[in-house]
């Protein structure tokens, strides 16, 4: 598989985390997302716990607090969507502060709230110790459909591409005296989102034909082959092993 573009997220270093094989790593991650959307929500404390479990993973990456709040910032519309429930939830109500809010409306909020953070959380932590390119290998290696992995593969490497087509374009539109100002501009924008699709698709005609005419047949080769050794993949199972504990501890409890 081809190398992609680094992104953004990834902070490169040198920790247990990031010597990690990829593959392990989003099975861990998977794994671990899946065990805290299954706890129940009544179990604060579990909670509580899977979030010292991530800041420990944080930590032995050697990820800072502050980066990491920072990219965590992406889940502000969701943590908006969460603070509504309590006011248009039907059921029980009760007094907060003068405000007249469903129990039931505060129990989802803090569900989505608690469980969204821990996922969005998780995440970040993959993929600040991850790059792109390897996420791709994990993919394949964990047997994922190879045209959904060749998808996000020519995405990833051909988004930066589009990107600078279209900031062209931009820079084409302003450099003849073009200001989106209003509705009555609208028409220009989207003769430029049609244009930019027209470009793309000839593009992509352009590289499949290219590929093909150098062998393609459905699948990208591997060039470099990842594989775990049982250390790592021990190593790379404490996270959620230790959260399927906690949670079965909320279940009984």
């Amino acid at each position: 598989m081809g190398a992609g573009h680094a992104h953004r997220l990834y902070r490169p270093g040198h920790s247990p985390v990031h010597d990690l094989p990829p593959h392990c790593k989003l099975a861990a991650t998977f794994a671990f997302v899946l065990v805290v959307v299954s706890t129940p929500r009544e179990a604060v404390w579990a909670f509580g716990l899977y979030a010292l479990l991530l800041a420990g993973a944080a930590a032995l990456a050697r990820i800072p607090a502050g980066y990491m709040l920072r990219r965590m910032l992406i889940e502000i519309p969701f943590v908006a969507f969460a603070l509504l429930m309590p006011f248009v939830a039907e059921g029980e109500r009760v007094e907060v502060w003068g405000m007249s809010l469903s129990v039931s409306g505060l129990w989802g909020a803090w569900n989505v709230l608690a469980k969204g953070t821990l996922g969005v959380a998780a995440s970040v932590v993959l993929a600040s110790t991850t790059e792109l390119r390897a996420l791709l290998l994990g993919l394949q290696r964990l047997r994922l459909p190879p045209l959904l992995v060749q998808i996000a593969s020519f995405m990833i490497r051909y988004g930066d591409v589009i990107g600078d087509e279209l900031r062209r374009m931009s820079v084409a539109r302003r450099s003849r005296g073009f200001e989106a100002r209003g509705i009555r501009h609208w028409g220009v924008l989207a003769k430029t989102a049609g244009a930019l699709f027209i470009r793309s698709y000839e593009r992509g005609e352009r590289v499949y034909l290219a590929m093909v005419s150098r062998g393609y047949a459905g699948s990208m080769p591997v060039i470099d082959e990842v594989s775990a050794t049982r250390t790592q993949w021990a190593y790379a199972s404490v996270l959620p092993v230790t959260a399927l504990a906690v949670c079965l501890m909320g279940w009984t409890l």
